[in-house]
């Protein structure tokens, strides 16, 4: 889990049930950065386009699309 304050105070991080009280520190913004959707074939992606991202995947469990979703996320500064 990373949290990132930015000089202005900012606060972003990739939601977690466990940072939910950060949401009360002042007036929260919450936007998605991807769909995770189940494939024709019962496979998983994530879909990154709204932060400018690939799709990812296909992987043969959610779990393992969600996994793959934040590491990227992590990976680009989000």
């Amino acid at each position: 889990m990373n949290v990132n304050i930015s000089g202005d105070g900012t606060i972003q991080f990739i939601y977690s049930d466990a940072l939910q009280p950060m949401l009360e520190l002042g007036k929260p913004t919450v936007r998605r950065a991807s769909h995770v959707e189940p494939t024709d074939d019962g496979r998983w992606t994530a879909d990154l386009a709204p932060v400018g991202g690939p799709v990812i995947g296909p992987f043969a469990l959610r779990k393992q699309a969600l996994e793959a979703e934040i590491a990227w996320l992590a990976s680009h500064g989000f």
